[in-house]
Protein backbone atom coordinates (compact mmCIF):
# COMPACT_ATOMS: atom_id res chain seq x y z
CA UNK A 1 0.00 0.00 0.00
CA UNK A 2 1.27 3.47 -0.82
CA UNK A 3 0.72 6.43 1.49
CA UNK A 4 1.20 10.17 1.02
CA UNK A 5 2.40 12.19 4.02
CA UNK A 6 1.23 15.80 4.36
CA UNK A 7 3.77 17.68 6.47
CA UNK A 8 5.54 20.98 7.13
CA UNK A 9 8.87 22.01 8.59
CA UNK A 10 11.03 24.91 9.66
CA UNK A 11 14.19 24.37 7.63
CA UNK A 12 16.55 26.38 9.85
CA UNK A 13 18.36 23.43 11.50
CA UNK A 14 18.44 21.21 8.42
CA UNK A 15 20.77 20.85 5.45
CA UNK A 16 17.79 20.70 3.13
CA UNK A 17 15.27 17.96 2.44
CA UNK A 18 17.48 15.31 0.84
CA UNK A 19 19.68 12.82 2.68
CA UNK A 20 23.38 13.65 2.43
CA UNK A 21 26.55 12.46 4.17
CA UNK A 22 27.50 14.02 7.51
CA UNK A 23 24.56 16.45 7.56
CA UNK A 24 21.12 16.46 9.13
CA UNK A 25 18.29 16.46 6.60
CA UNK A 26 14.50 16.46 6.87
CA UNK A 27 14.24 13.25 4.84
CA UNK A 28 16.67 11.37 7.10
CA UNK A 29 14.91 12.60 10.25
CA UNK A 30 11.55 11.41 8.93
CA UNK A 31 12.92 8.07 7.72
CA UNK A 32 14.23 7.32 11.21
CA UNK A 33 10.96 8.28 12.91
CA UNK A 34 8.77 6.22 10.55
CA UNK A 35 11.13 3.25 10.71
CA UNK A 36 11.09 3.21 14.51
CA UNK A 37 7.33 3.60 14.88
CA UNK A 38 6.41 1.16 12.09
CA UNK A 39 9.19 -1.27 13.08
CA UNK A 40 10.24 -1.57 9.47
CA UNK A 41 12.79 0.21 7.26
CA UNK A 42 10.97 3.13 5.65
CA UNK A 43 12.48 5.30 2.91
CA UNK A 44 10.44 8.33 1.98
CA UNK A 45 10.28 9.90 -1.49
CA UNK A 46 9.70 13.65 -1.34
CA UNK A 47 7.75 15.86 -3.73
CA UNK A 48 10.94 17.79 -4.35
CA UNK A 49 14.09 19.13 -2.75
CA UNK A 50 14.47 22.19 -0.59
CA UNK A 51 17.92 23.64 0.02
CA UNK A 52 19.64 24.22 3.34
CA UNK A 53 17.59 26.60 5.51
CA UNK A 54 14.54 26.68 3.21
CA UNK A 55 11.17 26.13 4.91
CA UNK A 56 8.08 24.21 3.81
CA UNK A 57 4.62 25.25 4.97
CA UNK A 58 3.36 22.36 2.86
CA UNK A 59 5.34 19.34 1.75
CA UNK A 60 4.37 15.85 0.59
CA UNK A 61 6.30 12.60 0.65
CA UNK A 62 5.29 9.00 0.04
CA UNK A 63 6.22 5.55 1.32
CA UNK A 64 5.10 1.94 0.88
CA UNK A 65 3.97 -0.27 3.74
CA UNK A 66 2.12 -3.57 3.46
CA UNK A 67 0.46 -3.83 6.88
CA UNK A 68 -2.58 -1.79 7.84
CA UNK A 69 -1.96 1.53 9.60
CA UNK A 70 -3.99 3.24 12.30
CA UNK A 71 -3.50 6.65 10.72
CA UNK A 72 -4.73 8.98 13.53
CA UNK A 73 -2.66 7.04 16.07
CA UNK A 74 0.46 7.10 13.88
CA UNK A 75 0.12 10.83 13.20
CA UNK A 76 -0.14 11.45 16.95
CA UNK A 77 2.91 9.28 17.71
CA UNK A 78 4.97 10.88 14.94
CA UNK A 79 4.29 14.39 16.20
CA UNK A 80 5.35 13.30 19.69
CA UNK A 81 8.48 11.58 18.36
CA UNK A 82 9.68 14.09 15.79
CA UNK A 83 11.61 17.31 16.59
CA UNK A 84 9.54 20.43 17.25
CA UNK A 85 10.40 21.88 13.81
CA UNK A 86 8.62 19.12 11.83
CA UNK A 87 4.86 18.48 11.90
CA UNK A 88 2.80 15.71 10.28
CA UNK A 89 -0.68 16.86 9.29
CA UNK A 90 -2.02 13.71 7.73
CA UNK A 91 -1.21 10.36 6.14
CA UNK A 92 -3.30 9.61 3.04
CA UNK A 93 -3.76 6.18 1.37
CA UNK A 94 -3.31 6.51 -2.41
CA UNK A 95 -3.14 4.18 -5.40
CA UNK A 96 0.06 2.19 -5.84
CA UNK A 97 1.30 4.24 -8.81
CA UNK A 98 0.82 7.62 -7.12
CA UNK A 99 4.05 9.64 -6.89
CA UNK A 100 4.56 12.79 -4.84
CA UNK A 101 7.20 14.19 -7.19
CA UNK A 102 5.98 13.26 -10.66
CA UNK A 103 2.23 13.69 -10.06
CA UNK A 104 2.38 17.24 -8.69
CA UNK A 105 0.68 19.63 -11.12
CA UNK A 106 1.58 22.90 -9.40
CA UNK A 107 4.02 24.12 -6.78
CA UNK A 108 3.92 27.49 -5.04
CA UNK A 109 6.69 29.33 -3.22
CA UNK A 110 6.80 32.52 -1.20
CA UNK A 111 9.82 34.71 -0.49
CA UNK A 112 9.63 36.94 2.59
CA UNK A 113 11.51 40.20 3.06
CA UNK A 114 11.24 42.59 6.02
CA UNK A 115 12.49 46.15 5.57
CA UNK A 116 12.49 47.32 9.17
CA UNK A 117 14.79 45.57 11.60
CA UNK A 118 12.93 42.81 13.46
CA UNK A 119 14.93 40.44 15.72
CA UNK A 120 12.00 38.00 15.95
CA UNK A 121 11.92 37.01 12.27
CA UNK A 122 15.60 36.95 11.37
CA UNK A 123 15.56 33.19 10.66
CA UNK A 124 12.26 33.35 8.79
CA UNK A 125 12.60 36.42 6.58
CA UNK A 126 15.41 38.33 4.83
CA UNK A 127 16.18 41.74 6.29
CA UNK A 128 16.77 44.16 3.41
CA UNK A 129 16.45 47.81 4.41
CA UNK A 130 17.07 49.58 1.10
CA UNK A 131 13.97 51.09 -0.58
CA UNK A 132 12.50 48.95 -3.36
CA UNK A 133 10.26 49.98 -6.26
CA UNK A 134 7.61 47.27 -5.84
CA UNK A 135 5.48 48.52 -8.75
CA UNK A 136 8.43 48.16 -11.11
CA UNK A 137 9.26 44.72 -9.68
CA UNK A 138 5.68 43.61 -10.35
CA UNK A 139 5.85 44.91 -13.91
CA UNK A 140 9.01 42.88 -14.45
CA UNK A 141 7.48 39.78 -12.83
CA UNK A 142 4.73 39.82 -15.50
CA UNK A 143 7.39 39.12 -18.11
CA UNK A 144 7.89 35.65 -16.62
CA UNK A 145 4.58 34.60 -18.19
CA UNK A 146 6.05 35.22 -21.65
CA UNK A 147 8.78 32.60 -21.29
CA UNK A 148 9.21 28.91 -20.54
CA UNK A 149 13.01 28.48 -20.66
CA UNK A 150 14.51 29.68 -17.37
CA UNK A 151 18.04 28.37 -17.65
CA UNK A 152 19.37 31.79 -16.61
CA UNK A 153 17.87 31.29 -13.13
CA UNK A 154 19.03 27.70 -12.70
CA UNK A 155 21.92 26.47 -10.62
CA UNK A 156 24.80 25.64 -12.95
CA UNK A 157 25.84 22.03 -13.57
CA UNK A 158 22.42 20.77 -12.54
CA UNK A 159 21.25 17.39 -13.82
CA UNK A 160 17.99 18.17 -15.66
CA UNK A 161 16.67 17.24 -19.09
CA UNK A 162 14.93 20.55 -19.69
CA UNK A 163 14.92 24.08 -18.31
CA UNK A 164 11.29 24.60 -19.34
CA UNK A 165 8.78 25.64 -16.67
CA UNK A 166 5.28 27.06 -16.97
CA UNK A 167 4.70 30.02 -14.64
CA UNK A 168 1.11 30.36 -13.38
CA UNK A 169 1.52 33.20 -10.87
CA UNK A 170 4.23 35.72 -9.97
CA UNK A 171 3.70 38.91 -7.95
CA UNK A 172 4.86 41.00 -5.01
CA UNK A 173 2.58 42.14 -2.19
CA UNK A 174 3.16 44.47 0.73
CA UNK A 175 2.26 43.04 4.12
CA UNK A 176 2.18 44.47 7.62
CA UNK A 177 5.14 46.12 9.32
CA UNK A 178 7.24 46.69 6.19
CA UNK A 179 6.97 43.10 5.03
CA UNK A 180 7.21 42.16 1.35
CA UNK A 181 6.12 38.77 0.01
CA UNK A 182 6.83 37.41 -3.45
CA UNK A 183 4.53 34.57 -4.55
CA UNK A 184 5.32 32.38 -7.54
CA UNK A 185 3.59 29.23 -8.84
CA UNK A 186 4.67 26.89 -11.63
CA UNK A 187 4.33 23.33 -12.79
CA UNK A 188 7.97 22.77 -11.80
CA UNK A 189 11.01 24.71 -10.60
CA UNK A 190 14.72 24.46 -11.31
CA UNK A 191 17.29 24.34 -8.53
CA UNK A 192 17.82 27.80 -7.02
CA UNK A 193 15.31 29.26 -9.51
CA UNK A 194 13.11 31.19 -7.08
CA UNK A 195 16.00 32.72 -5.15
CA UNK A 196 17.66 33.80 -8.42
CA UNK A 197 14.45 35.35 -9.74
CA UNK A 198 13.96 37.25 -6.48
CA UNK A 199 17.55 38.52 -6.52
CA UNK A 200 17.15 39.75 -10.09
CA UNK A 201 13.82 41.44 -9.29
CA UNK A 202 15.44 43.13 -6.28
CA UNK A 203 18.02 44.60 -8.66
CA UNK A 204 15.10 46.00 -10.68
CA UNK A 205 13.57 47.40 -7.49
CA UNK A 206 16.88 49.11 -6.76
CA UNK A 207 16.89 50.55 -10.33
CA UNK A 208 20.16 48.76 -11.04
CA UNK A 209 18.68 47.10 -14.12
CA UNK A 210 15.64 47.81 -16.29
CA UNK A 211 12.66 45.70 -17.30
CA UNK A 212 14.23 45.45 -20.75
CA UNK A 213 17.40 44.12 -19.10
CA UNK A 214 15.27 41.54 -17.31
CA UNK A 215 13.90 40.23 -20.61
CA UNK A 216 17.40 40.11 -22.09
CA UNK A 217 18.66 38.15 -19.06
CA UNK A 218 15.97 35.50 -19.54
CA UNK A 219 16.66 35.28 -23.27
CA UNK A 220 20.42 34.99 -22.66
CA UNK A 221 19.97 31.67 -20.77
CA UNK A 222 23.10 32.66 -18.82
CA UNK A 223 23.20 32.37 -15.02
CA UNK A 224 26.09 34.86 -14.98
CA UNK A 225 23.83 37.60 -16.33
CA UNK A 226 21.03 37.08 -13.77
CA UNK A 227 21.01 38.62 -10.31
CA UNK A 228 22.34 37.30 -7.03
CA UNK A 229 20.69 34.45 -5.16
CA UNK A 230 18.86 35.78 -2.09
CA UNK A 231 19.36 34.03 1.28
CA UNK A 232 17.60 30.70 1.78
CA UNK A 233 15.92 31.52 5.10
CA UNK A 234 13.32 33.80 3.46
CA UNK A 235 12.04 31.06 1.13
CA UNK A 236 8.98 28.88 1.78
CA UNK A 237 7.41 26.06 -0.20
CA UNK A 238 3.75 26.84 0.51
CA UNK A 239 1.61 24.58 -1.66
CA UNK A 240 1.80 21.43 -3.78
CA UNK A 241 -1.21 20.47 -5.88
CA UNK A 242 -2.33 16.99 -6.98
CA UNK A 243 -5.38 16.28 -9.11
CA UNK A 244 -6.49 13.43 -6.84
CA UNK A 245 -6.01 15.08 -3.43
CA UNK A 246 -8.61 17.62 -2.31
CA UNK A 247 -7.60 20.45 0.01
Amino acid sequence: MRYFIHLAYNGTPYNGWQIQPNATSVQETLNKAFSVLLQSEINLMGAGRTDTGVHAKEMYAHFDFEASIDIPNLVHKLNSFLPKDIVIYNIIPVHDDAHTRFDATKRTYEYHIHQFKNPFVNELSWYFHQPLDIDLMNEAAKLLFNYTDFECFSKVNTDVNTFDCTIFEAHWKRGEKDQLVFTISANRFLRNMVRSIVGTLVNIGLHKITIEDFAQIIESKSRDKAGFSVPAHGLYLTQITYDYISK
